[in-house]
C-alpha cells in the first residue's frame, strides 16, 4: 500500500512521516535550511507480514500544487494532515479536492501539534475537521490527535498501528490481473547512479515489468531495457501495478527522460495532442470555462498547457460535469479512465478534474451525435460493460491495437463479445460485430449492382473506386478482406482489375468470338490512337452496332477498355499509358495535360480523355489543374493489378 500525505504548508506532514518511518523525506539542502518541502519525499516501512508500506510526502505550498498532484496520482491511501492550532486552511481544502478528483477514497486524518493547544481547542478542531470531511469520500476516516515531535506519542503510535493494519488487510493486487494489463509507470524522478547508469522512479499504474523487458519512454518513443528493479525500496525481479518502482535502464541517458514521461509497454500508449474527457468543475470554483479557455493540465506526473472546447454547450460553469475536448500544443499520452486535474491559466486555483475518455479525439465533427454516442460508449466501457458498446458504434470495426490501447490489455487478452469477428485485415487485425460486417458486404454488393445498372458497358468497378462508392470510411485493409470474402463466397468475381457480379460477365457466341478476334489486332495496332467503332466497322465490313456490341462484351472480359463512347483501347496499351503516367508522377509529383500530351504525342483533347479515364477508374485523381497517383486503389504502379490480385482467385474469369 502507498500512503500519500496531504495538507497545508507547515502543518507537519514531513515531521509526521519521520515519526512514522524514521526517514527524513526532506533530502534537499534547501528544504532542510528553509524547513519546507519543495520536492516529493519517499519513505518505506517493513510490515510484519513481509510487505512494505510506502509513503509519499508532498509539498504543502500553494505554488507547488503541481508537485503535490504528481505525488498523489499513484497513492492508495490519503493521510490528511491538519494542525490543531490552525485548523482547516486553503491548501487543506485544495489538497482534499484534488484527492477526491483523483479517486482516492480511503484515508485517515492526523490532527497534529496538539501540544500547542488547550483541550477545548482540540475538541473544536476535531469538530471542525469532521464537519469539513462530512461531504467528502473521507467522511468516515478516523481522526488521530497526536504530537509527532514527542517520543512514544500515543496518537502517533495509534496512527502507525492503524496504517499497518489497513495495509496488511487491504490485500495485494491480483498479480494475474496485472499480468493481463499493459505496463505503464508514471516517471516522477530521474537520476544517474554511479556504476549503474540511468535510474527512473515512479508508481506503476498498470501491468507488470520484469528484468530484461524493453519498455518505451513516452511520448518521445525512445526504447530502453530494464537492467534491475527495486520495488518498495527492495530488489525484485519484477514490479507490479500499485507498487513504487526504481528501474535501472540501459540504452538511455538521463537527458532522454524526465518527470511527466511514461515508461510503458510500446502497445500501451501513443502520442496525441487532442483528448476527449468528462470534466467536472468544482463547486467552489468561480471561473466559467468557455471555448478555448487556457488551462494547466495534470495527469499522472505530467503537467502541460491545454485549451478546452466544451462539447455539449458553449461553456462549463460552477459545479457542472460535461463532455469536453482538450487540445495540447505538444504531444502527451493518456488512456481511457485516467484521472486528471485542471487549474486556471495562472496556475493559482484548482478548477476541477475528470476522466479521460478518448485519447485520440478528432478535430472535426467532435460535437456530432455519432461522436457523442461513441463517447457514451466509452463511458459505459469504463463502467464495466466491456468493449461491446464501442463495437456497436464502430460500424467499420476497430483495429485490435487500438482496442488494446483503449482497454489497457495486450491484444491477445482483449475480451471479444460472442457476436464479434476478428478480421485479418493486413497490416493489422480488426474486430467488428457480425451484423456490421454482413451489412458492409451487402452494401458493397448492392453498390456494384447499381454500378452495373448505371454503366453496363464497363467491365466492372475497380476496387478502390467501389470502396469510395460503397464504404469510403472503411480502411483499405478491411476493404480488401471484405472483397476477398465476397469473392470466396462467389458473390463478387474478379476479371483482371475489375470487380463484377457473376451475371455481368459476357459470354460470346461463336460469331461474336470470331469478330472479337478480328477486332483485337486492329485496336492493338492503333496503339495510343486506335480506330473508332465506325472505322473498325468499315474495315471489317460489319454493322457498327454489332461491332459496338462485341466490344462492350470484350470490356467486361478485360480485353479492352472503353475510353469514351465508341473509342476502345487494347488492355496492353492502357498498361503502357499507366506506366508513362507513373514515370511522370515520380519525376514531377503531378501530371499536367501538357506534360502528358508531350509524353504520348497525341492532341490535347485525346490526352484529356485519357487522363479523365484514369481518374474514373481510380488510378489517378484530379488535383486542381493536374492529376496525382492514387495510393488506395488496386492498380499497381504501372497500371497492373496490385500484389493481392497477381493471381486470379477462385471465381474470377480471365479472358
Amino acid at each position: 500500500m502507498i500512503v500519500g500525505t496531504a495538507g497545508h504548508i507547515d502543518h507537519g506532514k514531513t515531521t509526521l512521516v519521520r515519526a512514522l518511518t524514521g526517514v527524513n523525506t526532506d533530502r534537499l539542502k534547501e528544504e532542510q535550511q528553509r524547513g519546507i518541502s519543495i520536492e516529493l519525499g519517499y519513505a518505506y516501512v517493513p510490515l510484519a507480514n513481509g510487505d512494505v508500506l510506502g509513503f509519499i510526502d508532498v509539498p504543502g505550498h500553494e505554488r507547488l500544487i503541481h508537485t503535490m498532484v504528481a505525488g498523489a496520482c499513484g497513492i492508495d491511501f490519503a493521510l490528511l494532515v491538519v494542525a490543531a492550532d490552525d485548523g482547516v486552511m486553503p491548501q487543506t481544502r485544495e489538497h482534499l479536492a484534488i484527492l477526491e478528483l483523483l479517486g482516492v477514497e480511503r484515508g485517515a486524518v492526523a490532527l497534529t501539534k496538539v501540544d500547542r493547544i488547550e483541550p477545548p481547542r482540540l475538541e473544536a478542531a476535531h469538530t471542525e475537521v469532521a464537519a469539513f470531511l462530512a461531504t467528502t469520500p473521507l467522511r468516515d476516516a478516523p481522526i488521530f490527535a497526536l504530537n509527532a515531535t514527542a517520543v512514544d506519542d500515543p496518537g502517533t503510535s495509534a496512527l502507525k498501528d492503524y496504517l499497518s493494519h489497513v495495509a496488511t488487510h487491504s490485500g495485494s493486487r491480483d498479480s494475474a490481473g496485472a499480468a493481463a494489463e499493459l505496463f505503464r509507470l508514471a516517471v516522477d524522478r530521474v537520476f544517474t547512479l554511479a556504476g549503474h547508469g540511468t535510474v527512473v522512479t515512479g508508481t506503476v499504474f498498470s501491468g507488470q515489468v520484469s528484468v530484461g523487458d524493453a519498455p518505451t519512454v513516452m511520448p518521445s518513443g525512445i526504447s530502453t531495457r530494464v537492467r534491475s528493479i527495486h520495488t518498495q525500496n527492495r530488489p525484485a525481479p519484477r514490479g507490479s501495478a500499485g507498487e513504487r518502482c526504481a528501474l535501472n535502464l540501459a540504452g538511455i541517458e538521463k537527458r532522454d527522460v524526465r518527470r511527466g514521461d511514461w515508461l510503458a509497454d510500446p502497445r500501451a500508449l501513443a502520442p496525441t495532442t487532442r483528448i476527449d474527457v468528462r470534466l467536472r468543475v468544482l463547486d467552489r470554483c468561480r471561473i466559467t470555462l468557455e471555448t478555448w479557455s487556457p488551462l494547466h493540465f495534470h495527469l499522472g506526473t505530467s503537467h502541460c498547457l491545454a485549451h478546452i472546447v466544451p462539447l455539449q454547450d458553449t461553456h462549463l460553469g460552477v459545479g457542472q460535469s460535461a463532455l469536453a475536448q482538450l487540445t495540447f500544443e505538444s504531444p502527451m499520452c493518456a488512456v481511457p479512465g485516467d484521472r486528471f486535474i485542471v487549474r486556471d491559466a495562472q496556475a493559482l486555483h484548482t478548477i476541477g478534474g475528470g476522466v479521460v475518455l478518448d485519447p485520440f479525439a478528432p478535430a472535426r465533427k467532435r460535437r456530432s451525435p455519432q461522436r457523442l454516442a461513441y463517447l457514451d460508449a466509452l463511458e459505459r466501457m469504463l463502467a464495466g460493460e466491456g468493449i461491446a458498446p464501442l463495437l456497436q458504434h464502430a460500424r467499420e470495426g476497430m483495429a485490435l491495437p487500438d482496442l488494446a490501447r483503449l482497454s489497457g490489455k495486450p491484444p491477445k487478452d482483449v475480451p471479444l463479445p460472442a457476436d464479434a469477428l476478428l478480421i485479418e485485415a493486413r497490416p493489422e487485425r480488426c474486430v467488428i460485430l457480425t451484423a456490421h460486417w454482413r451489412a458492409l458486404k451487402h452494401e458493397a454488393a448492392e453498390a456494384l449492382r447499381a454500378f452495373h445498372a448505371h454503366t453496363p458497358e464497363e467491365a466492372g468497378c475497380e476496387s478502390g473506386r467501389l470502396r469510395r462508392i460503397a464504404a469510403p470510411a472503411l480502411p483499405e485493409g478491411r476493404w480488401r478482406a471484405l472483397i476477398d470474402e465476397l469473392v470466396d463466397e462467389d458473390t463478387v468475381q474478379r476479371s483482371g482489375r475489375w470487380l463484377h457480379l457473376a451475371e455481368h460477365v459476357a459470354v460470346l457466341s461463336s460469331a461474336d468470338e470470331d469478330l472479337a478476334h478480328r477486332l483485337q489486332p486492329l485496336i492493338a495496332a492503333g496503339a495510343f490512337d486506335p480506330p473508332w467503332v465506325r472505322e473498325l466497322a468499315a474495315a471489317l465490313h460489319e454493322p457498327e452496332e454489332q461491332v459496338r456490341h462485341v466490344l462492350r462484351k470484350q470490356v467486361t472480359r478485360g480485353a479492352v477498355y472503353q475510353l469514351v463512347r465508341d473509342l476502345f483501347y487494347d488492355s496492353d496499351r492502357i498498361g503502357e499509358l499507366a506506366e508513362r503516367i507513373t514515370i511522370l508522377a515520380r519525376a514531377r509529383g503531378t501530371i499536367t495535360a501538357a506534360d502528358f500530351r508531350d509524353a504520348i504525342g497525341l492532341g490535347r483533347k485525346r490526352t484529356i480523355q485519357i487522363l479523365e479515364f484514369f481518374d474514373r477508374v481510380g488510378f489517378t485523381r484530379r488535383a486542381h489543374d493536374a492529376h496525382v497517383l492514387r495510393t488506395d486503389g488496386a492498380w499497381g504502379t504501372v497500371g497492373q493489378p496490385g500484389p493481392e490480385h497477381a493471381e486470379a482467385p477462385r471465381g474470377s474469369r480471365e479472358s
